[in-house]
């Protein structure tokens, strides 16, 4: 696959260039529940300034020197969160999230860029839907160019929060073979 700028690491995050983001999100979800649960759940839920009432009763934001423990330990894991997904971006697509400050922000502004709205991502399913119901193998073609290519649409469209399980591949790729391959084909749904 060509997205993948940085090496198998589990020490290093994927890098997101702004044309590989299917690729870079199932990678850096994995990098980030990898790391600890804590670091994904914040990407989750998100977090909110510790607040207390003041001499008056009304609720202001804690100075961080106030800080419980737990409450700096759930910052820190916020920090690295949001660090994580900063240093798994390049620059340009770093100007769209640089002003972020908990990684929820940051993880929804980078899908809403690359997987849109919800308006959005029905159409790309629409889209998606029209061209796995019209694709089929060339004559010319392999097996494995093919069987490529209903991957990488299999990958598009769980990137857009849908799966296709195998038994649904399978019989894609035995329905859209040229005739060339209908004894072979016939064989192996005998066995």
């Amino acid at each position: 696959m060509e997205g993948a700028k940085e090496g198998s690491s589990i020490s290093r995050p994927p890098l997101l260039d702004g044309t590989n983001y299917p690729y870079w999100k199932a990678k850096m979800t994995g990098f980030l529940r990898s790391i600890d649960t804590k670091r994904w759940k914040t990407v989750l839920t998100g977090w909110t300034t510790p607040t207390q009432n003041n001499a008056e009763g009304v609720v202001v934001v804690k100075e961080e020197a106030n800080w419980t423990n737990d409450e700096a330990e759930l910052s820190l894991g916020i920090n690295k969160a949001l660090n994580s997904i900063f240093c798994a971006i390049d620059g340009k697509v770093f100007k769209l999230i640089n002003s972020c400050i908990v990684a929820k922000e940051a993880w929804e502004i980078l899908q809403i860029a690359y997987e849109g709205t919800q308006k959005v991502r029905m159409s790309r399913l629409q889209q998606f839907i029209y061209r796995w119901e019209t694709l089929r193998m060339n004559e010319g073609e392999t097996i494995t160019s093919y069987n490529s290519k209903i991957k990488d649409l299999a990958n598009e469209y769980f990137a857009l929060g849908e799966r296709i399980n195998n038994e649904k591949l399978v019989r894609k790729v035995f329905r859209t073979l040229p005739k060339r391959f209908a004894d072979k084909v016939t064989a192996i749904e005998e066995a």
